[in-house]
């Protein structure tokens, strides 16, 4: 049975949105990331969702333990980002759709720090908020079930892969199928359904993003319980990818060359662009947009006119 959700106007333009953007970041080469920031953003990841369930480990302990030194921190704190650490390592060997790869993942995420990780819960848990119960989970005799219809849903719905990690990082809160590291598994899981689809997902710690608007994320998660659609959610998760990728794409348009800033630019098909057009693009190099453009016309692959505030660019014609 398909999950309930909607696709209203507001996630198709956020899926436009990100749509646009990946094929921003694919034509900048910026899913072709050096090792060492790759490197700095698995910390990233791992910090900020570890964070969200109490982890108190800074990102430069995370960072020397990924770099095999000692640390002085909590036990549990240190060994729940030794496990992510691994996970992280390994994450192109999960597989997406694959519910014994999921388990594997858990058993490696929750080793030493649950009794029997990698396996579903065998009893009832719920989700507590001060002192009321937020969410009672079903029962766990419908766990297996459950679960092996939601990674029915991901073999066969023919649903885009931005909203499906969407709608299975919801509905796996919501089945809750493990007595602990839920949550972490929700991120973790929709991280490998679009890695499989696009791969700068590797290295986008959208958890970042979560991380600092938690409140907002628990809110969607608890929206289920009174709607009984994941909606609200995939609306939530969309906009966390989507700024994610505005920051990935500022950030890195600073170490892209000129002449690979202007190649990108034309490869859009704009013409009669202003200044502002291409720092719309660029948005973190206002100081090199000038430079950019002299180059551009001093090489003859774009035409200006007129002075000043009222300088106009147009695409040449010049082969």
């Amino acid at each position: 049975m398909k999950p309930p959700y909607d696709i209203t106007p507001s996630i198709l333009q956020l899926v436009s949105s990100i749509s646009e953007k990946i094929g921003e970041v694919n034509a900048l080469f910026l899913d072709k990331q050096s090792p060492q920031l790759r490197k700095q953003n698995n910390i990233k990841t791992i910090h900020s969702s570890l964070q969200i369930e109490g982890n108190t480990l800074s990102e430069e302990q995370i960072t020397a333990l990924i770099e095999n030194k000692k640390i002085i921190g909590p036990q549990k704190d240190i060994s729940e980002v030794i496990n992510a650490i691994e996970v992280y390592e390994f994450l192109n060997s999960y597989k997406a759709s694959s519910e014994k790869s999921f388990l594997s993942a858990h058993a490696t995420l929750m080793k030493g720090l649950v009794d029997q990780p990698g396996t579903y819960r065998y009893r009832g848990v719920g989700v507590v908020k001060g002192s009321q119960v937020a969410h009672l989970a079903p029962p766990a005799s419908n766990v297996p079930g459950l679960m092996k219809d939601l990674f029915t849903y991901l073999k066969k719905d023919d649903e885009l892969a931005l909203i499906k990690s969407c709608v299975f990082h919801y509905e796996m809160e919501f089945i809750h199928p493990f007595l602990d590291g839920n949550g972490r598994m929700g991120r973790l899981w929709q991280t490998v359904i679009l890695k499989e689809r696009y791969p700068l997902f590797e290295f986008l710690p959208f958890e970042t993003l979560i991380s600092q608007t938690q409140d907002e994320y628990y809110e969607a998660l608890a929206k289920r319980d009174k709607s009984g659609s994941s909606t609200i959610f995939i609306d939530y998760m969309l906009r966390i990818i989507d700024n994610s990728l505005v920051n990935l794409l500022n950030t890195n348009s600073q170490t892209l060359t000129s002449e690979q800033r202007i190649a990108h630019f034309i490869s859009l098909g704009k013409t009669g662009f202003s200044r502002k057009d291409y720092m719309d693009v660029f948005k973190t190099i206002s100081s090199a947009t000038s430079r950019d453009l002299k180059k551009a016309v001093e090489a003859s692959l774009i035409l200006a006119e007129g002075k000043g505030n009222q300088m106009r660019y147009f695409l040449s014609t010049k082969k």
